[in-house]
């Protein structure tokens, strides 16, 4: 089966959640950077709006707790939507693509960009995932995460403070998997590639990402994504 694969300039990771009335724009901001078709985005929906009378259906606890994460590695107290963190290391609210890229852009030209190259590859019932050298000032090590998702999907909220809407969302994350751990030197991972073009998932972004001390999600240094081939 054919995939897309992309080689980004930066990630972005927008917390959103269906239940939430200022998340729309941020959703189409969203999907004007899938569009674009060089950053790796992944929407995560957040379950703490649900008790506005809509349980969004695509959020998990695991999605919150990685934004609560972010918020512990950023010093904040707390967490918003829709916010987009930028690289594991900065954040923005997300409802502006133009700000965001230029965001991105920026860190690239400070050295704060996807440094470490990472490629992926499907051979029949394997998923084969190659990254490359490299040294970041201050990384040691960094954890291989996937992120599973789904390409696109619309829902129609029957209640809370989007009610009556159609909402198009894209590249909602379904699942976070630690796979492996980086040192500066090459490493080969393989995984099985049936969960890419199941029910559940068609896609899955590859990141690279540096813990906090207290092992919060921190510095994206590599990213890659594969989706399986679409029109867009």
């Amino acid at each position: 089966m054919a995939e897309q694969i992309i080689k980004p300039k930066g990630v972005v990771e927008l917390f959103t959640s269906q239940g939430c009335r200022s998340c729309p724009p941020a959703d189409r901001a969203f999907e004007q950077l899938v569009r674009q078709g060089d950053v790796v985005a992944l929407a995560y929906h957040v379950d703490y709006w649900n008790y506005l009378g809509w349980a969004d259906t695509l959020a998990s606890s695991e999605n919150t707790e990685r934004q609560y994460g972010y918020a512990k590695s950023f010093g904040r107290s707390g967490v918003y939507t829709p916010q987009a963190v930028l690289n594991g290391r900065d954040h923005l609210k997300g409802t502006d693509a133009v700000e965001i890229n230029r965001r991105i852009d920026s860190m690239n030209g400070k050295g704060q960009g996807l440094v470490v190259p990472i490629d992926t590859r499907r051979t029949g019932d394997e998923l084969t995932i190659s990254i490359g050298a490299g040294t970041v000032a201050g990384i040691g090590k960094a954890d291989v995460v996937v992120v599973y998702f789904r390409e696109n999907q619309t829902v129609e909220v029957l209640k809370g403070e989007n009610t009556g809407q159609k909402l198009n969302y894209w590249h909602s994350v379904t699942d976070v998997q630690t796979v492996g751990m980086w040192d500066g030197k090459p490493l080969d991972i393989v995984l099985p590639a049936k969960v890419i073009g199941s029910d559940k998932s068609d896609g899955c972004a590859v990141l690279l990402q540096a813990t906090s001390q207290d092992g919060q999600p921190s510095r994206i240094i590599g990213a890659t994504v594969m989706i399986e081939k679409h029109k867009i």
